[in-house]
């Protein structure tokens, strides 16, 4: 078994103390932030030690290979980059915080995605389609290290796969800037130039982001276990699922209780380590 260590640096006397923790092997530098020690014996001190001293971990078995992957699907907001996109247009509206508490709940699992969704939506009724580019311009900021896993993933041939419960306005956006591969999110009804406050065709909510990896998957002849999933809210459990390793991105606590692993200290590009 490997572990993983992230986050962070680590000076030489703690990575000793790591190593003996774990009676390990050899140790491997990932990066300026990331080690691997190889032939690690799992223990529950490891959890505890990092919870305290700020650092992401992880159990990588020996036969997870990253030569294996073949495609990556990201949720967008708050994992892919740091906004929820439909605050940021209550904002201009001045409702965010309106929207942003439907969203909180939506991300929590109180209430059903697709009604929470429809609710906020409403909310936004009149909002100029023009302003929407405001938000990818001047608002839409990358999660830490979101483009070095892109620019990794496309010189690894690892497929990038965009799925969202956000607006196709903004997932059409990042593929152009990032060159992702491929995006699903919702549409937004517009008509005159301004949001309907409606949403159309079905809800893109946790089902459908699954369904839509598995898809993906079936389209391109990827296994399930050559498939990696990343998200943040509740909504992004079902696809975690059918993902052969799942990440919960600085993630709500129902989320990191159903990931394979979970990154609260390291970048975006911190999943790639996840893999020998």
């Amino acid at each position: 078994m490997n572990l993983v260590l992230q986050g962070r640096a680590i000076g030489r006397e703690e990575l000793a103390h790591l190593v003996q923790l774990v009676n390990g092997g050899g140790v491997s530098l990932l990066g300026p932030e990331a080690v691997r020690i190889s032939a690690a014996e799992q223990t529950p001190l490891i959890a505890s030690y990092c919870a305290e001293h700020a650092l992401d971990f992880a159990w990588v078995p020996d036969d997870r290979k990253l030569a294996d992957l073949r495609l990556i699907a990201m949720d967008m907001d708050s994992t892919l980059v740091t906004i929820e996109s439909i605050d940021e247009m209550g904002d201009l509206l001045g409702i965010k915080e309106n929207i942003a508490a439907v969203t909180a709940q939506a991300m929590r699992g109180e209430i059903d995605y697709a009604e929470s969704l429809r609710r906020r939506v409403a909310l936004l009724a009149g909002l100029e389609e023009e302003r929407l580019e405001h938000i990818c311009e001047e608002r839409m900021r990358l999660s830490p290290g979101a483009e070095r896993l892109i620019e990794r993933c496309r010189a690894l041939g690892i497929r990038t796969l965009l799925v969202s419960g956000g607006f196709s306005f903004f997932t059409e956006w990042l593929k152009g800037r990032l060159g992702l591969d491929a995006v699903y999110s919702n549409r937004l009804e517009i008509e005159n130039g301004r949001l309907t406050g409606r949403v159309l065709g079905d809800i893109v909510d946790g089902e459908a982001k699954a369904a839509r990896l598995v898809q993906e998957n079936a389209s391109k002849g990827i296994s399930a276990r050559q498939t990696l999933a990343v998200g943040d809210g509740a909504n992004d459990i079902p696809m975690m699922a059918v993902a052969g390793v799942s990440v919960a991105f600085r993630a709500k606590p129902a989320v990191r209780d159903r990931a394979t692993h979970a990154l609260d200290h390291s970048g975006l590009d911190g999943v790639l380590n996840l893999y020998v």
